[in-house]
């Protein structure tokens, strides 16, 4: 109910910039920039946690692309999920440059919120950021569909105040996939994704959960990579060159 309202507010009332609040526009060309107009660089969390993927952002965490995102989770802009899809897309083709050439389609799999954080929110962020990804990913010629296949087995402490180690060991074992989401997987490449890596810990329990179903490996797992929308400006600025 309250993302049908967001989106049926934000058709009457005026609109500001969800990155820096310039009136008459969603996002103005300046915060656009910072979004996406950029190349998506590998990014890596200090420390890196074990497990971890390769990763790549498409932008640093701070400023516009901060307000953009907290804008849209927290605040129910809804209609930014499709520059933050398009920043996203970004981040995807670099985490799959072979997209395109292999056959099969990109399956982008978002890391699932935890539910108490969906019902707060009235809508699940990543999972909306990723389907307006895979839409951008198809306008532009490169087939790509979302499979929300994992999802939460337990209820986890607020990450919010824990350290790195703490982060990983709070979400252990807190992922699964769903049923029938192994054949689902199977036809084509895999990349998880999310709007935002602060320690990866999500990451990596998304990345483990996604080898727990698999044992004995699937088309393309040696392969799995992640992509997020943002990134905090260290793990962005120590792989710049």
């Amino acid at each position: 109910m309250r993302g049908w309202w967001s989106e049926i507010t934000g058709l009457v009332l005026p609109v500001a910039c969800g990155g820096c609040g310039v009136p008459r526009t969603q996002l103005c060309e300046v915060c656009a920039g910072a979004l996406y107009g950029g190349v998506a660089r590998r990014a890596r969390p200090v420390p890196e946690p074990r497990g971890l993927p390769v990763v790549h952002a498409a932008a640093a965490y701070g400023d516009a692309v901060r307000a953009v995102l907290l804008a849209h989770k927290e605040r129910g802009a809804l209609g930014l999920a499709g520059p933050l899809g398009t920043a996203l897309a970004g981040a995807v083709r670099a985490a799959a440059p072979e997209a395109g050439r292999t056959g099969g389609p990109l399956l982008l799999v978002p890391v699932p919120s935890a539910r108490r954080a969906v019902r707060a929110r009235g809508h699940d962020a990543a999972r909306r950021i990723a389907r307006a990804a895979a839409a951008e990913l198809r306008r532009t010629g490169t087939p790509a569909t979302v499979l929300p296949v994992l999802r939460q087995r337990r209820a986890v402490a607020d990450q919010s105040g824990l350290t790195a180690r703490q982060r990983v060991a709070n979400l252990a074992g807190a992922l699964g996939v769903r049923a029938g989401g192994e054949r689902l997987l199977a036809g084509g490449r895999t990349v998880l994704v999310d709007d935002l890596m602060t320690t990866g810990a999500s990451l990596v329990e998304a990345a483990r959960a996604l080898s727990a179903a698999f044992p004995h490996g699937f088309p393309g797992f040696a392969q799995l990579s992640a992509a997020v929308v943002a990134v905090p400006p260290l793990s962005w600025e120590i792989n710049r060159n």
